[in-house]
C-alpha cells in the first residue's frame, strides 16, 4: 500500500472516525476515570501499527501539518485559557498567588530539567532549557475538568495556575527561540523587553478596534472572519519576529472582562443613556453574546485539535522505548523533579491545602505540541540523545498519579464524590441534584466539555 491508494474519502473517513472515537473516550473517562488522554494516546499507536502492516511508513506532508495544526492549536488554547480568567478586584489575591506559584514552579523546573539533561545526556545548556520548558508546563485541558469537586478556594486555585502555566509557558519557549542568536544576556533582556513592549502596544490597538467593530457586525458570519483576522495578525507579527500571542490573550481577556476594559470615566461628559467614554462604546448584550459564542467556538475547536495532536503523538511513538529502562528511569527522574519543585512552591506560597494539589500537574497537549514544534520549525534544536519515549513516559506517569490522588481523596474525574463525607439535607438534594443533571446533559451535547469545561471563574 502506498500513499496514492488513500483518496479523499478514505481521509474524510479516516478523520471522521477518529473523531467519534474520541466522543466515545471522553464518556469512557467520565465513567472509569481513565484519562481520555490516555485512550487517544493508546488510538494513535494502533494506528500507526496498522498502517505499518499495510506497508505505510510515512504520512505525505506530516511536518506542514503538524505547524499547520499546531499555529491554530496555540491561538485556540490561549484564547479559550483568556476567556476563563476573570480579573476582578475580589479575585486579585487568588490570581497573584496563582500566577506567582505557575511562574515560579515554571522556572525551576525548568532550570532543573535543563541541569539533568545536561548532566544525563551532555545536553548543552540553551538546548536543555529549549526541552525543558515543554516539560514543565501543566496541561490545563486536564486540570479544569478534574478538579470540580475540589474546595471552591483549591479549584480556582488550580484553574487560575494550570491556565497561567499554559501562558508563561508558551511566551517563554517562544522568546527563547525567538532570541537564539543574541550575543549576550543584555542583548537577551533588551531584546525581550523591546518585543514585549511592542507586542503589548499593537495587541492593546488590534484588540479594542476588534472588540469595537465585532459589536456593529449584524451578520452571522462574524465569528470565524475575528478568528482569520487574528491568524492573518498572528502571522505577520510572527513574521516580524514580535510576540504574537499576547494579543491572543489581551483580547480573550477583553470579552471576559469587557467592564474592565471599558470604563466609566466621570472625566467625559455622560451621554443620552448616563453613560461616559469609553464605557459608552459597549453594548452589554452583544459583548455577552459574544463571550458565548467564542467559548463554544474554541470548546469545540479546541475538542478536535487536542484529538488530532494526542492521536498523532501515539503515532510518532515507538512501542519498543517503554521496554527500554534507560528511557523509563530518566521519564522517572523528570517526573521527581517536577513534583519537587512543585511541592517547595506550594509550600512557601500556598502554605495550607498542599495535598492534593502537589500531584495534580499532569502534561498533555501543549507539551506534546512545543515538541512537535521544535521538530518541524526549529530543527537546529534537535537532541537525538532525548527519545521521545521519554515524552510519553512522562505524560503517562503524570496523568495516572494525578487520577490515583483524585481518587483516594474522594474525587473522580468526572466530578462526583466518590465517598462522601456529608450528606445534604434533603432540602437542599433536590436542586444539587438538577444541577448534577444539567451539567451531565450540557457534557453530553457538548463533546469537547471534558477537556476543556469551564470553570468558577466564567
Amino acid at each position: 500500500m502506498t500513499v496514492s491508494d488513500i483518496n479523499a474519502y478514505g481521509l474524510v473517513i479516516g478523520g471522521s472516525l477518529v473523531i467519534i472515537l474520541s466522543y466515545f473516550a471522553n464518556l469512557l473517562a467520565k465513567r472509569t476515570n481513565i484519562p481520555s488522554v490516555l485512550v487517544l494516546i493508546g488510538m494513535g499507536i494502533a494506528i500507526r501499527q496498522g498502517l505499518n502492516a499495510m506497508g505505510l511508513t510515512s504520512i505525505p506532508f506530516e511536518s506542514l501539518v503538524l505547524e499547520l495544526l499546531g499555529t491554530i492549536g496555540l491561538i485556540f488554547i490561549v484564547l479559550e485559557a483568556a476567556l476563563d480568567l476573570n480579573l476582578s478586584k475580589e479575585k486579585m489575591p487568588l490570581i497573584i498567588k496563582s500566577a506567582s506559584v505557575a511562574l515560579i514552579a515554571l522556572v525551576g523546573s525548568s532550570a532543573a530539567i535543563a541541569a539533568f539533561l545536561g548532566y544525563s545526556m551532555d545536553m548543552p545548556w540553551y538546548e536543555g532549557w529549549v526541552y525543558a520548558i515543554p516539560l514543565s508546563i501543566m496541561s490545563s485541558a486536564i486540570i479544569i475538568p478534574s478538579v470540580s469537586n475540589l474546595s471552591e478556594e483549591s479549584r480556582e486555585f488550580m484553574v487560575y495556575e494550570s491556565t497561567f502555566s499554559d501562558i508563561f509557558g508558551i511566551m517563554a519557549f517562544y522568546l527563547l527561540l525567538g532570541n537564539s542568536e543574541a550575543e549576550s544576556t543584555e542583548t537577551v533582556l533588551w531584546s525581550i523587553g523591546t518585543n514585549l513592549l511592542v507586542t503589548l502596544l499593537l495587541a492593546i490597538v488590534v484588540s479594542y478596534l476588534l472588540v469595537y467593530v465585532l459589536q456593529k457586525i449584524t451578520s452571522q458570519v462574524k465569528l470565524f472572519l475575528s478568528i482569520a483576522v487574528l491568524l492573518l495578525i498572528y502571522a505577520i507579527q510572527k513574521l516580524l519576529h514580535l510576540s504574537p500571542l499576547v494579543l491572543i490573550l489581551i483580547f480573550g481577556l477583553m470579552l471576559n472582562n469587557h467592564r474592565l476594559f471599558f470604563p466609566k470615566w466621570n472625566i467625559f461628559k455622560p451621554n443620552a443613556e448616563g453613560r461616559t467614554w469609553p464605557e459608552s462604546l459597549l453594548d452589554d448584550g452583544r459583548m455577552h453574546d459574544l463571550h458565548r459564542d467564542y467559548h463554544l467556538l474554541t470548546l469545540e475547536s479546541a475538542f478536535v485539535i487536542r484529538t488530532f495532536f494526542f492521536v498523532l503523538f501515539g503515532m510518532t511513538v515507538s512501542l519498543s522505548a517503554l521496554t527500554d529502562l534507560h528511557i523509563i528511569t530518566e521519564g522517572l527522574v523528570i517526573c521527581c523533579l517536577l513534583f519537587a519543585v512543585r511541592f517547595i512552591c506550594l509550600i512557601l506560597l500556598q502554605r495550607r491545602a498542599v495535598f492534593p494539589l502537589l500531584y495534580i500537574a499532569p502534561r498533555g497537549l501543549i507539551t506534546i505540541l512545543l515538541f512537535f514544534q521544535i521538530q518541524s520549525t526549529y530543527p537546529q534544536f534537535l537532541q537525538p540523545a532525548f527519545d521521545q519515549g521519554i515524552l510519553l513516559v512522562i505524560i503517562l506517569m503524570t496523568s495516572i498519579i494525578m487520577t490515583i490522588a483524585l481518587v483516594q481523596n474522594g474525587i473522580t474525574l468526572r466530578g462526583v464524590t466518590v465517598v462522601p463525607e456529608i450528606v445534604p439535607d434533603s432540602r437542599d438534594s433536590a436542586p444539587f441534584a438538577a444541577k448534577e443533571s444539567a451539567n451531565s446533559d450540557l457534557q453530553d451535547e457538548l463533546p469537547g466539555l471534558d477537556e476543556s469545561n469551564g470553570s468558577a471563574t466564567h
